[in-house]
């Protein structure tokens, strides 16, 4: 696949995968999932890779989720919204390695879920964090809220969909959503760190230990599967369709009115 929206790279057994639309913040778009499905299937079954770094180009942004401007009730690519984020997110715990986010700026909404789902997440003092479904006419069932749940527990997790704040990287840290944070520009460098030491490790032990954390929260997939089908369908409600056309018009929604 000839990539437009992500560049790919291999250092030393590294696989660094990044998103590469930083006039969007990195949001994606169904092209950019398609290319990012490509690349960790690249680097995921490559023997000579022992990490995958995920990340986005420039300072301001890791990923801040779907590309509002490819949203008119169903996005440009495959799947139940045009838009196979639920394989991505699939695709990043089930490649048989871990798989690091490096998180530089915003990770905020489904890039919020992306560096949830990947094994481990460092970040730049610099990062902030959040989602903002609900403040657009979306969400991210799944992986999104009940596995956040696991991660952090089911109060911090709601905390976290219902009123769309942003977190620091400290807060982040002390939450559990991050695992370490370093000053941003020291950042490549804790990243290369942490590489180096678990390319030192079994990659078959680490396979194993991978598959054994995954095998407690894969149920969660199904639940996305099924949320999937109902978010396809409020999709193409005046409801969300509202939070679409408030962003693009940089105003405040008006959701109730449409909700009937």
């Amino acid at each position: 696949m000839q990539y437009e929206d992500i560049l790919y790279s291999e250092d030393n057994g590294v696989a660094t995968i990044t998103i590469n639309r930083p006039e969007r913040y990195n949001a994606f778009r169904g092209q950019t999932c398609m290319e990012l499905l490509d690349a960790f299937h690249r680097a995921g079954w490559n023997k000579e890779i022992g990490v995958i770094v995920l990340t986005g180009a420039g300072d301001k942004a890791f990923c801040t989720g779907g590309d509002q401007g490819a949203h008119e009730g169903q996005y440009d690519g495959r799947g139940l919204i045009g838009l196979p984020v639920e394989e991505l997110q699939r695709l990043i715990r089930e490649v048989p390695k871990p798989v690091i986010a490096r998180v530089q700026g915003f990770a905020v909404g489904g890039g919020h879920v992306l560096a949830l789902v990947c094994d481990l997440t460092i970040a730049s003092n610099k990062a902030q964090f959040g989602q903002v479904g609900p403040k657009v006419g979306s969400v991210d069932p799944g992986f999104g809220t009940a596995y956040m749940a696991r991660v952090i527990g089911e109060k911090r997790a709601r905390e976290i969909w219902y009123l769309c704040r942003r977190y620091s990287a400290q807060q982040a840290l002390d939450w559990g959503l991050c695992n370490a944070v370093v000053p941003h520009d020291h950042l490549d460098a804790e990243v290369r760190a942490w590489c180096d030491e678990i390319l030192e490790k079994s990659p078959t032990a680490l396979a194993i230990a991978k598959r054994s954390f995954n095998a407690d929260s894969d149920n969660i997939g199904g639940i996305g599967a099924l949320g999937m089908q109902a978010l396809s369908l409020y999709y193409n409600t005046a409801e969300s369709q509202e939070g679409v056309n408030a962003f693009k018009e940089k105003r405040k929604p008006e959701f109730r009115k449409f909700y009937k």
